[in-house]
């Protein structure tokens, strides 16, 4: 049943072979063919500004006011590709091991060698939309540093890439609505697919301004919703992101594929109370020049500053010498929250690590300024002060950031950092050309599962997401679309919108009528805990089969307690939100069925029962070398689908960082 469509040949062939065998769609017929592209943030602008630019009639649509305020603006530190400007040995092959690695075994091989070709042109059309990407001195685009590779390959623009990335596709997409190939539905939210005869077909969007309901044809559909890291409530994701879409899809049908696969993320600031609703992310960057550290002594009362450097644990250096802080996410996730349970954490709550750049601060950029103004013997201070107009320039404004959240100056005292949720490596199970197992039905970026595995390296989500909108979804969709020509556009009177609207509506009037006395943020907030405590870092059988249990009764007393003020036909944020948590309640009992399921560790899947006498994930790849792709069955219940995979290059070992 699950039929990938990986083509044959050589891997560093399959991706030439697929351009120069797939079925073409004529410029005239391109103009009968109208796509649906839901989300607009680096998969869905690109998508649906390329996909204009080829001639397609495009739909797209997004919750927010604009496209700018997707949640890819929030990305900070870069993005991968094996350019090799910095002649240190990186290629195309060493970007898809990397990867490969990084994901722990877990991702399709076709797949992210795909993705590691296309990472050089993607470098290449940034550029030329403008993208202000750091420049050496000579003017050459500059990379850093991320964790899980040996190599420098990571390009960026100070702390706010994903901005700028965001903005040039924001600009290719508005291009193409001021040429009247896009036409753009903002503050529009999807609630459904619509089928016609096993298709997708088309969409049912609710107008987020005044409630009403509206149907709208799509020859395809594209999903580009991201990720569903806020089923924890705690995450590093902008508060409006959600899982609704690709949950909608499949509840109709569409398999999800590996849904505990999450990333915790471990440069985070740390919680501070229960106040909070979000977390915030410092770059990964930050770790290309920070060393991360402990005090020796447990409970160590002193300051930071107090503490001399004898009496510091540099663990992550410690323990992995070969990578030190540039191990990967998941790594230095498990790494921090074994020091903090064994009692070195820092801080008030003793649940945070210190990250700390002055010993780089001096030694790095302090002593190199020094040289270039040819200061002989410079004393700590003139270092210090030196080296601070270098960080300044490479993440003044995350520091900036840091500061004000925290009250704290990173230039003086080190940063105080822990792991949080952040990016989701599942979501709808795709084939080789992004479409789901409903013909039609397409997903992108993080809204699919394909390219990370059990564990994402850090610049790879901007990658991907541009990677499928520009240079994979403009192919592989004509592939689709060649056998479409004929098709007419299907009027929205038509009996499968009338009955998916119907359901739409059904459901938003039973919220509606429930008229409980509990707020949906309280829902939000216990099914967050349930998942952090019991399927977040470290998960085991007996918590996951408590959490599964609690999550049901969790969902019974939304659904007959549950309040939502105000009415169906105006702006009702808690309407909205009430629909996003009601799916989360499902998504979190599959997550808890699927993570249960796998009783191995992988990547950022860390089953306690399986790890080595180190403390380190323990795979078992001759009962777990699976991508899960779960069917959903009604109410609680799922098959699950496997498709097998297969490493002919990339050959199956135990990773070590040492």
């Amino acid at each position: 049943m699950l039929n990938s469509k990986i083509p044959a040949g050589a891997l560093d062939q399959k991706w030439v072979d697929y351009k120069g065998h797939c079925k073409l769609v004529n410029p005239a017929n391109k103009r009968k063919l109208e796509v649906i592209v839901v989300g607009t943030g680096l998969a869905g602008a690109s998508a649906a500004a390329s996909l204009g630019e080829l001639g397609y009639k495009v739909k797209a649509f997004c919750f927010q006011d604009s496209p700018r305020r997707a949640h890819s603006i929030a990305a900070q530190g870069g993005i991968n590709a094996a350019k090799n400007y910095q002649n240190d040995g990186d290629s195309v092959f060493r970007l898809f091991y990397d990867t490969i690695k990084g994901g722990d075994y877990r991702a399709r091989e076709a797949n992210v060698h795909r993705l590691a070709e296309v990472s050089v042109n993607i470098i290449d059309q940034c550029v030329a939309q403008g993208v202000p990407f750091a420049r050496e001195y000579g003017g050459l685009l500059n990379n850093r540093s991320f964790g899980g590779t040996q190599v420098k390959r990571t390009f960026y623009a100070a702390g706010q890439t994903g901005q700028q990335l965001l903005i040039g596709a924001y600009q290719a997409l508005e291009r193409q609505v001021a040429l009247g190939n896009v036409h753009q539905y903002t503050r529009h939210e999807m609630l459904d697919v619509v089928m016609v005869d096993g298709k997708a077909r088309g969409i049912i969007a609710r107008d987020l301004v005044t409630g009403k309901l509206e149907r709208h044809f799509g020859h395809a559909v594209l999903l580009c919703t991201g990720g569903y890291g806020n089923v924890f409530y705690l995450s590093t994701n902008a508060m409006g992101s959600n899982v609704t879409a690709i949950w909608k899809a499949h509840k109709k049908g569409a398999y999800f594929g590996n849904p505990c696969f999450t990333q915790i993320h471990p440069t985070c600031i740390p919680v501070t109370g229960d106040h909070q609703s979000k977390l915030t992310l410092m770059s990964e960057s930050l770790r290309n020049d920070g060393r991360i550290w402990v005090p020796k002594q447990k409970d160590d009362p002193r300051k930071a500053n107090d503490i001399p450097e004898e009496e510091r644990d540099y663990y992550l250096e410690r323990r992995y010498p070969a990578f030190g802080n540039l191990v990967p996410r998941d790594v230095a996730s498990r790494a921090a929250k074994e020091r903090c349970d064994a009692g070195y954490g820092v801080g008030t709550t003793k649940q945070a690590v210190y990250l700390d750049f002055k010993f780089n601060l001096i030694n790095k950029y302090g002593k190199a300024e020094a040289n270039k103004h040819g200061i002989e013997n410079p004393d700590t201070e003139t270092l210090i002060r030196l080296g601070k107009e270098v960080v300044k320039e490479e993440y003044g404004n995350l520091f900036d950031m840091y500061e004000k959240i925290t009250g704290e100056n990173p230039y003086e005292v080190p940063m105080r950092i822990y792991p949080a949720v952040h990016y989701t490596m599942g979501g709808l199970w795709v084939d080789y050309e992004l479409m789901t197992n409903i013909p039609g039905l397409y997903a992108l970026g993080e809204a699919n599962f394909s390219d990370h595995g059990a564990n994402r390296l850090g610049a790879s989500a901007l990658m991907q997401g541009l990677a499928d909108g520009y240079f994979v979804i403009p192919y592989t969709i004509g592939n689709y679309l060649a056998d479409d020509i004929a098709t007419k556009p299907i009027p929205t009177t038509h009996e499968a919108f009338e009955q998916t609207e119907k359901a739409v509506a059904e459901r938003i009037n039973k919220l509606m009528s429930i008229k409980g006395d509990t707020t949906v943020e309280t829902y939000h907030k216990r099914l967050g805990k349930i998942m952090w405590e019991k399927c977040g870092m470290a998960r085991n059988a007996q918590g996951l089969k408590e959490a599964i249990a609690e999550i049901q009764q969790l969902k019974k007393e939304f659904w007959s307690n549950v309040r939502i003020p105000g009415t169906i036909e105006e702006m009702n944020p808690e309407l909205d939100k009430a629909g996003r948590v009601a799916d989360f309640i499902e998504l979190g009992e599959l997550m808890c069925q699927d993570a249960l399921n796998r009783n191995e560790s992988c990547g950022g899947h860390f089953r306690e029962e399986s790890q080595t006498e180190e403390g380190e994930a323990k795979r078992d790849d001759d009962n777990f070398a699976y991508v899960s792709a779960w069917e959903y069955k009604g109410e609680s219940a799922w098959e699950l689908h496997k498709e097998a995979l297969t490493f002919e290059v990339a050959k199956l070992t135990q990773r070590s960082y040492k």
